[in-house]
């Protein structure tokens, strides 16, 4: 399918400590995928390695069946979209020039973009609840809101693969819940989203599937219905977890 992500044996290490051992995946389109664990397990580094910012030493990574080693940088932007846990701000520049940076992968060499980009760029900040701050400095935005117009800029950008390392950081309740529910319209409209996330009752609530990594290579794949429940988070977290229903809904809580 045109937006997917497939791995096999992925092994994800730093120094001498493997965090991840042969990781297969096979991520279609349509999927919201989470990937939860404790500090320090390898979530970010995952992320980093998918989206080809880390050497594969083991293992292999395809876009939409295609070997990612195969692919030029622009192919792959123009494919695969990454939020970074946090923005560095180098450049002082309006929002609409940074939701603009989106469109790069899709301009030619020497290319402006085009009232139609322009366009596009306004469009997702609305998405993302940040219209009217167009001309603000990105220096001057709150964290939530810097977080909201990288999102943007990722939409501008229209990959088809998203991979997204702490999306709701800086966000308030009221924010967490109205991105997710627009990363989740993204997957039902076919896009592949995998997002890191710390709490698992925002994955139970908005997720397909689950990626668990326990940090000592030892990972579990598979749907989320099926995979959070309290014994397997408490072995997650090492902490123990209660669990409370709520009509059809089960909430699962440290103990």
């Amino acid at each position: 399918m045109t937006n997917s992500l497939e791995c096999g044996n992925l092994v994800i290490s730093v120094e001498s400590r493997v965090l991840v051992q042969d990781l297969q995946l096979s991520i279609e389109a349509g999927t919201f995928v989470c990937i939860l664990g404790r500090n320090g397990v390898g979530k970010t580094l995952t992320l980093h390695t998918l989206a080809g910012l880390r050497p594969v030493l083991t293992g292999a990574v395809s876009l939409a069946g295609t070997a990612m080693v195969n692919l030029s940088r622009r192919q792959i932007a123009q494919r695969l979209g990454l939020l970074l846990q946090a923005q560095d701000d180098t450049f002082p520049v309006t929002v609409i020039e940074s939701a603009l940076m989106g469109r790069h992968s899709h301009l030619g060499f020497w290319q402006w973009e085009s009232q139609q980009d322009r366009l596009i760029a306004m469009d997702a900040l609305k998405v993302f609840g940040v219209s009217g701050l167009e001309q603000r400095m990105i220096l001057t935005l709150s964290g939530g809101e810097r977080r909201r117009v990288a999102l943007a800029t990722l939409l501008v950008q229209n990959p088809g693969v998203w991979l997204l390392d702490e999306p709701t950081n800086h966000l308030d309740p009221h924010h967490q819940l109205e991105v997710l529910n627009k990363l989740s319209a993204l997957a039902r409209d076919g896009k592949c989203v995998i997002a890191t996330l710390h709490d698992p009752m925002l994955a139970a609530r908005f997720s397909n599937n689950v990626l668990l990594l326990h940090g000592d290579g030892d990972w579990e794949f598979g749907p989320t219905n099926d995979l959070l429940v309290p014994t397997n988070l408490e072995r997650l977290y090492r902490t123990p977890f209660e669990s409370f229903h709520n009509g059809d809904r089960t909430i699962m809580v440290p103990a």
